[in-house]
């Protein structure tokens, strides 16, 4: 990264996974019966605010930012009312206040994810060897984040733990209010008319790429691995801490963080595996990493250190699938509907793929538990490994790109 573009864009990820990382891990104990004290149900209500904002910003934030306004200017103005939103739910304390300034962070901040992509992709000289590098910063601020904060919060209990888990909204924003100043110093990314014959609509030009066989299974692939990736969320915790493997709770969440370290370094080789390997077999190596490290779950739970040396694959799982796949959205896509085409793939990362995550998962693990609470944990992660079987088949038969999207070319802006 040796131009100043680049640098910025490095620390515009660094900040942009900072906010998010800020609340994610420790918000849901915060929501608990020793913290707000809300319902099941109030709690997953909360937990569907990205995937509504994922679906909204498709038809307007996304819209806004490829049509309307400069890119830099619309992250300025999102994490700024963003931030404001999530600063204020230091203060509140009952649900409707709390779900409705949640809401509005998401509605705002969930489209900066993929308006951030697409201005870096604007800026990059050559995308496909330099977005991992800059990619890496979100992963970096994701743990700059959330890992400090666990560790000063572990050891606390009872009006101690709620008080200092509160700060936590402070942190992120604070973070997101810093973000929206620093996109101001960003390059300048214009709104792009639409081309000739194609719509005003971004949203809708980039829904009728679609009709591309190779981005239809991509959608296909990528709503499939989007499903399988939040299930890990869902299922891991509750099975690294289960008798069967014996971590205890605290060492759980730094057990998994080392799928966060293998995805920075992923990430700093992705470029050079492209150029070696190709969209399809670097993909289908992401896909893999889910198969291979449920099936050790499923086949080796008594195996402790086996369970917690398979977490690096996590690093694979991502960069060579999630972070492959928006390098490609950007060479697939033309430029007036970049950013809806990035929200279009990231209404199944962030919302469609969490929704079924939720919707198949918990209530398949719920009919493999046990009436004295142990769960059929080799059934349960057959589940994901199958599916991650499924969607490799699926893109190694059905997922031919055209010639010109080689990754062995350097893509031009």
């Amino acid at each position: 990264m040796k131009s100043p573009a680049a640098k910025k864009l490095f620390v515009m990820m660094i900040l942009e996974f900072f906010i998010w990382g800020a609340w994610l891990p420790l918000i849901w104990g915060y929501m608990g019966k020793d913290g707000l004290n809300f319902t099941d149900t109030q709690v997953a209500l909360v937990g569907t605010a990205f995937a509504i904002a994922s679906v909204i910003g498709i038809f307007f934030s996304n819209q806004f930012a490829d049509r309307s306004f400069a890119a830099e200017k619309f992250m300025a103005f999102s994490h700024l009312v963003g931030g404001v939103s999530i600063l204020a739910m230091y203060w509140v304390k009952d649900f409707p206040t709390f779900f409705a300034l949640m809401l509005v962070h998401s509605l705002f901040y969930v489209p900066t994810i993929s308006v951030a992509n697409s201005l870096a992709f604007t800026h990059l000289q050559n995308a496909q060897k330099e977005f991992g590098l800059v990619r890496m910063g979100g992963t970096i601020g994701w743990i700059l984040a959330a890992w400090p904060l666990y560790f000063i919060l572990q050891g606390k209990s009872g009006v101690e733990a709620v008080t200092a888990s509160r700060n936590i909204f402070l942190v992120s924003g604070i973070s997101s209010l810093a973000l929206a100043f620093f996109s101001l110093s960003l390059p300048h990314t214009p709104p792009k008319p639409a081309a000739e014959g194609e719509s005003k609509l971004a949203w809708l030009s980039a829904f009728k790429f679609l009709g591309h066989p190779y981005l239809l299974v991509l959608f296909i692939v990528t709503f499939i691995d989007s499903t399988i990736h939040n299930g890990y969320f869902l299922m891991a915790g509750g099975f690294l801490g289960s008798k069967a493997v014996g971590i205890k709770p605290e060492w759980i969440m730094p057990v998994m963080s080392i799928g966060q370290i293998a995805e920075i370094l992923t990430m700093a080789v992705l470029g050079a595996v492209l150029a070696r390997l190709g969209w399809k077999t670097t993909m289908t190596l992401g896909i893999l990493g889910h198969a291979a490290r449920f099936a050790v779950f499923a086949f080796m739970p008594a195996n402790q250190t086996m369970i917690i040396a398979v977490q690096v694959l996590h690093g694979i799982c991502y960069a060579f699938f999630f972070a492959t796949l928006y390098i490609f959205i950007d060479a697939a896509f033309p430029k007036d509907v970049r950013a809806s085409a990035q929200g279009l793939f990231n209404l199944l990362v962030l919302g469609l793929g969490d929704l079924a995550a939720k919707w198949i998962f918990i209530p398949l693990q719920g009919s493999l538990t046990a009436a004295d609470g142990t769960v059929n944990y080799r059934e349960l992660f057959l589940w994901p490994t199958g599916f991650a079987l499924v969607a490799t088949a699926l893109l190694l038969v059905a997922f031919w790109p055209p010639k010109e999207l080689s990754c062995n070319v350097e893509v031009k802006h």
